[in-house]
C-alpha cells in the first residue's frame, strides 16, 4: 500500500521515523571512519549537554550544543539535502565539521 500525504511519516533512503518524528538519516557516502569520528563527537556533545543543564552552566550547554551541530551537519543530519549535493561536496563538509570538532578539543588530524 502506497502511503498517502495525510498518513504521517514514512521512512525512506532519506529519513527514518522515530515514535511519528521524521529524523534525517547519515550521509549514506561518507567513510565509515569519518562517521565513526563525527558520531564520537555527537556522543560527547550529547552527553555535555546534559551534564551542563543538570549543573546549570548555560556557557556550557551551548558549547556542546555546538559540536552536537557542527556533528550533525557534518553527517549530514542537518544543514543541505545530503541527497541534492554533490558527493565532493558533502565529503568536503564532513571533513570540514571534523577539523572544526578537533579545534575544539585542540587537536587534528593530520
Amino acid at each position: 500500500m502506497t502511503p498517502r500525504s495525510g498518513d504521517g511519516p514514512v521512512e525512506d533512503e532519506h529519513w527514518f521515523v522515530v515514535n511519528g518524528r521524521r529524523w534525517r538519516r547519515t550521509d549514506p557516502s561518507l567513510p565509515e571512519d569519518l562517521v565513526a569520528a563525527l558520531q564520537s563527537h555527537l556522543g560527547r556533545g550529547r552527553s555535555g549537554v546534559g551534564v551542563a543543564k543538570r549543573a546549570g552552566d548555560e556557557e556550557a550547554v551551548a558549547a556542546a550544543r555546538r559540536r552536537v551541530g557542527l556533528a550533525k551537519h557534518g553527517l549530514g543530519e542537518r544543514g543541505p539535502k545530503w541527497w541534492e549535493e554533490p558527493e565532493a561536496a558533502r565529503l568536503e563538509r564532513a571533513e570540514t565539521a571534523l577539523e572544526d570538532l578537533q579545534a575544539l578539543d585542540g587537536t587534528s588530524s593530520g
